[in-house]
């Protein structure tokens, strides 16, 4: 695991975004394709601005989701929107390549498994991504994987269903995929993550702490990281 921290959140929004694309050239060279998980939240929007104005074979670049609020396609909660917003304002990404979460189908479970059959469709059976970007909350929640819910128990699935969630149900891929992936980029920003970033970092008990530390990159601002004991 490699911790990296910076000043500001601009500075973490680029790295993050470079060390993405970098991941992704490296999936286009070695397979042909390259396979890109995305988290949700408020931090990701200037990273995606940013990596989608870089010089990568999105002609062979598929986008996938680590989770997904259920609501209506376009709306202002959707994971999706903010990718569409930000990420393809810059990238030309053909729509076969693009894989929102299916959230408004009616059989929220049936629909979860169609996504992993999608997934293992896209990056090969089981699906490894070639990068999964994650945030992280300040009670410990990384993807959709929250405290208490029953999902951070599944271990049979690739995704499923989880929620309520503030005010929302959610998709999510579950612990076995995002380990699966052959890179884990963390993306931690404020103050009020510290803690939880370090519980999440040395296996304490916050869901974060279940997803493993091998092949992982941290980059962080440094009020984010201020309880790491030796931060970088």
């Amino acid at each position: 695991m490699r911790i990296e921290t910076y000043t500001d959140e601009g500075a973490v929004a680029e790295r993050t975004a470079e060390v993405i694309a970098d991941a992704a050239r490296t999936g286009a060279r070695r397979h042909g394709r390259a396979v890109l998980a995305f988290s949700g939240g408020s931090t990701p929007a200037p990273m995606l601005r940013d990596l989608g104005r870089r010089d990568l074979r999105w002609n062979a670049t598929h986008i996938v989701q680590v989770d997904e609020r259920v609501a209506p396609d376009g709306h202002d909660d959707r994971n999706w929107t903010m990718i569409t917003e930000h990420l393809l304002a810059g990238a030309d990404i053909p729509d076969a390549l693009l894989h929102p979460m299916p959230v408004t189908a009616d059989d929220l479970d049936a629909a979860a498994q169609d996504y992993a059959s999608t997934l293992q469709i896209v990056s090969g059976v089981p699906p490894i991504a070639d990068v999964i970007h994650l945030g992280l909350g300040a009670d410990g929640h990384t993807a959709s994987l929250v405290p208490g819910d029953p999902v951070l128990d599944v271990r049979n699935r690739w995704v499923a269903p989880a929620g309520p969630y503030q005010g929302r149900m959610r998709m999510t891929m579950t612990y076995p995929t995002i380990n699966a992936a052959r890179l884990l980029v963390w993306q931690v920003t404020g103050v009020e993550k510290a803690a939880a970033l370090r519980q999440g970092l040395q296996g304490k008990g916050v869901p974060a702490s279940r997803i493993r530390r091998r092949d992982v990159v941290v980059i962080a601002t440094r009020e984010a990281a201020a309880e790491l004991s030796e931060p970088t």
